[in-house]
């Protein structure tokens, strides 16, 4: 992984911060103090920053923006 997801992890999990458990408010903490000092993550550092990233993260649900979008009938737009 690179530096540039590294940094993407990091600041989404900023936001969900308050829901940590205790050890990996912990853990994240150790990451942003390395992050800090612009060190880049060892395999083992990223796969656990990962797992924190996906046990939090939740997809945007696009299909409630359809209909914003949809074109107006052409017959009653009188």
């Amino acid at each position: 992984m690179s530096f540039r997801d590294q940094k993407k992890y990091l600041e989404y999990l900023k936001k969900h911060e308050r829901k940590f458990t205790r050890e990996e408010s912990e853990l994240f903490k150790i990451f942003i103090k390395r992050d800090k000092d612009d060190e880049d993550f060892d395999t083992v550092s990223m796969k656990r920053l990962r797992d924190m990233y996906d046990k939090y993260y939740t997809a945007v649900d696009k299909s409630k923006y359809d209909a914003f979008f949809k074109k107006k009938d052409e017959g009653s737009s009188e």
